[in-house]
């Protein structure tokens, strides 16, 4: 009275339905490509792995081998500068021009090892006067040290402000840190050199 009730469908209806449905089957198998699917439970079994390898020896032995070939790596890295293997603390363009800032100059603390071998040698001489000189030499050579480490850390400071903008966390100890090492044992090595200016 108030509204059509719902009329049951039509004959010529009823066959278009089935017709579509049949195209949608067909659609979705060559979608598939004609391979039913797999079901959940082979599904799961493909994805499991063994927590505990069943060849422990031989896990162990591959896994060894991947640390030691890591490990020539790192060492050839450290020798040629190659970013790819360096260590977490030696990568990035920043960290290697603070190496070629330090490298390319004249520092004082290369010689504070020198010195302090020196001193232990001296102090087994018993004569008060030669111990007195170098100890004097000694310590003057620290206050030097000292205030060429302050002269480096403002020139790092300042040409990672020109090139990189405002030094992060750490960059300007690293600098003055590898400044105290012999440059024959610096790792990883210089790769400029004295006076050279870096790119």
């Amino acid at each position: 009275m108030f509204g059509r009730k719902n009329e049951a469908p039509t004959a010529q209806e009823t066959v278009d339905q089935a017709a579509a449905a049949a195209q949608t089957s067909s659609a979705r198998t060559a979608a598939g490509k004609g391979v039913p699917t797999p079901k959940r439970r082979d599904q799961v079994a493909a994805r499991q792995r063994p927590l505990v390898p069943t060849d422990r020896k031989a896990a162990k032995n591959a896994s060894r081998e991947a640390m030691r070939e890591e490990r020539l790596k790192t060492r050839a890295a450290l020798d040629t500068g190659d970013e790819r293997y360096l260590p977490l603390r030696d990568k990035g363009p920043q960290r290697r021009f603070i190496r070629d800032v330090v490298d390319s100059r004249w520092n004082l603390g290369e010689f504070v090892m020198i010195a302090a071998l020196v001193f232990v040698v001296v102090s087994f001489i018993q004569n008060l006067t030669v111990q007195s000189i170098v100890m004097l030499a000694f310590w003057v050579l620290i206050l030097a040290v000292i205030l060429d480490s302050f002269i480096l850390r403002a020139i790092i400071r300042r040409r990672l402000t020109e090139k990189f903008g405002s030094p992060n966390s750490g960059d300007v100890w690293y600098g003055v840190s590898r400044a105290l090492q012999l440059r024959r044992f610096r790792l990883p090595k210089p790769q400029v050199k004295r006076g050279e200016k870096p790119a």
